[in-house]
């Protein structure tokens, strides 16, 4: 079993290695403010001060055979070198076999080329720990890689960590094909009563089925509840937590039992030509889960996972609020999202605050959503400054642009696939504002290209609080379908062309103080512009290819609309 385990992970290592020389090109140094567009807001961020020391992990008794446990000669290394105030733990080219690793103040953990730094498939090494998930505070396994309350951490190098993640992972029978299907199901593990789901233990299967909210269970009080579903509380691969100074570079993350990399209440951290992968089929395979970090920078990075590409969180629903600390001052730069359900993702646990982002120099190539924007009543918190500009996509499955308040915690294919990515209906009654409600605002994208999605656009704000005050210019967009503009307000659209294979080229309901500018679609299209809704205000269509002739209204929705 552990030579084809072996075998698989060369063949995975391999492949790891002609991305890296693929996409070597996007490498970049860690700007400064006032280089370019790096924003002013920003502040210089620079790398942990790790000591000049340096020990090899073979110096305490290490083996990358692949087959020696080195859990031990990991811990020895850390402490050989936290004795001395810090320094470097350097991992030779090998297998190295080992349980979990725990960072400490001034440590950094160097991959050398050809290091393949394996964590063990046997659960019992991973115990339970109180930690932070989906923005609650609750118990998981113990993460493989972490860090808590520490100074001047870092993972560098030109290596590969694998979590070994389909030894945790349930999967859905459609994820895979008949033959895979076959094989995971006579590997062990169970069913799930349809027969449509495979988890990994009985363990497993009774976290998932009695009573979750997403992955966090909504019924365990103690550690002897939790212990009951052990199995089903998978570790995050690599989880950073309350940490000053954190630097991640080089090093290709991999099949991570649920989220790869999970940085949360972290200040100064820098995520530098990075490589994340997971198969599209791990259920919350995250590439990167920025939580209630302040001043962040991401750069030069490749992801190619199973959910959320790049993410920014802050915290969910009371617990989010409560703890009260916003994910801010973020810059991503140059970074390419080859797959998952969202590019770059802010939300939904978002209950803490979103501020001060700039996503720039971008491509998403073949996610379900581009720019993904989710929350839902009940969250609160507010994102607000947020700047995109110069993004590339090509094959979104759904839209390039989304903004959600709606989100009902599937991506955005199922949503589309069970029929609940549409407005359900024109006029959805308003509900009372407090801080359960969640808000998008000032957003500015602009020099956004996408060819090939199913929507270009959708802005799906709540009745009672907008999406408000987006900006949206120099956009090209090729869809299927146009762009549908739902509860929102003080919008502009400006030199937009979006081409749909099938019009109107832009919908609108229930719109405020929108203005459209310099705005192309096809002609042959016989109706470019519709508005539905009875909450309809002062619309302004300044453009010759959008007319009365070509236009359609519902419900005298045509008294809001002036085209000039």
């Amino acid at each position: 079993m552990k030579r084809s385990l072996l075998m698989n992970l060369t063949r995975a290592t391999a492949c790891a290695a002609v991305l890296l020389l693929i996409v070597s090109c996007c490498r970049t140094r860690t700007p400064n403010a006032g280089d370019g567009d790096y924003p002013s807001w920003m502040p210089a961020v620079g790398d942990p001060a790790i000591p000049a020391r340096t020990v090899c992990v073979t110096d305490f008794g290490g083996v990358g055979d692949g087959l020696t446990l080195n859990t031990e000669a990991f811990r020895l290394a850390i402490a050989a070198l936290s004795e001395q105030g810090g320094g470097r733990v350097t991992v030779p080219a090998g297998v190295w076999y080992t349980g979990p690793v725990v960072l400490t103040d001034n440590i950094e953990l160097h991959l050398e080329r050809n290091a393949l730094l394996l964590f063990s498939d046997d659960k019992s090494l991973y115990p339970l720990v109180e930690t932070t998930f989906e923005g609650l505070e609750t118990w998981r396994c113990q993460s493989p890689i972490s860090a808590t309350g520490a100074r001047n951490v870092a993972i560098t190098g030109e290596g590969v960590i694998d979590g070994n993640g389909d030894a945790w992972r349930a999967v859905k029978s459609d994820k895979l094909t008949a033959r895979e299907w076959a094989a995971k199901v006579k590997s062990g593990g169970v069913l799930s009563d349809d027969g449509r789901t495979w988890y990994p233990s009985e363990s497993y299967k009774f976290g998932a089925t009695s009573g979750a909210d997403q992955n966090v269970s909504t019924w365990a009080e103690t550690r002897e509840d939790f212990e009951r579903m052990r199995d089903f509380l998978r570790p995050v691969m690599v989880a950073i937590h309350h940490c000053e100074n954190v630097l991640l570079e080089g090093v290709t993350f991999q099949n991570s039992p649920c989220w790869n990399l999970h940085p949360a209440m972290c200040t100064n951290l820098i995520v530098r030509d990075i490589t994340v992968r997971c198969p599209d089929y791990a259920q919350n395979g995250d590439g990167i889960d920025i939580e209630s970090c302040r001043n962040v920078v991401l750069t030069g990075s490749r992801f190619d996972v199973g959910d959320d590409g790049i993410c920014i969180k802050s915290g969910k629903d009371q617990a989010g609020r409560d703890r009260g600390i916003p994910c801010e001052n973020i810059y991503v730069n140059n970074c390419v999202v080859f797959h998952g359900h969202g590019g770059f993702v802010v939300g939904s646990e978002m209950s803490g605050g979103v501020r001060n982002v700039l996503v720039s120099d971008c491509l998403f190539s073949g996610t379900d959503v581009g720019l993904r924007f989710k929350s839902t009543r009940g969250r609160g918190g507010v994102v607000e400054n947020i700047r995109i500009e110069n993004i590339t996509m090509n094959n979104i499955m759904q839209e390039p642009l989304l903004f959600d308040l709606f989100y009902g915690g599937k991506s955005a294919s199922e949503a589309y696939a069970d029929g609940t990515s549409a407005a359900a209906s024109t006029d959805l009654p308003a509900l009372p504002v407090d801080e359960t409600t969640p808000a998008f605002r000032d957003i500015h994208i602009r020099d956004v290209r996408c060819r090939g999605a199913r929507r270009a656009m959708f802005f799906n704000g709540l009745p009672e609080m907008n999406v408000e005050r987006v900006t949206v210019e120099n956009t090209s967009i090729r869809a299927q379908t146009g762009a549908r503009i739902n509860e929102s307000a003080d919008v502009v659209l400006r030199n937009v062309e979006i081409v749909p294979e099938e019009g109107p080229a832009l919908l609108l309901n229930n719109v405020k103080n929108l203005t459209v500018e310099s705005f192309s679609c096809p002609e042959e299209l016989p109706c470019a512009l519709s508005v539905t809704g009875s909450r309809n205000r002062a619309i302004a269509v300044r453009t010759s290819e959008i007319t009365t002739s070509r236009s359609r209204f519902a419900d005298g929705a045509e008294r809001s609309v002036t085209i000039e």
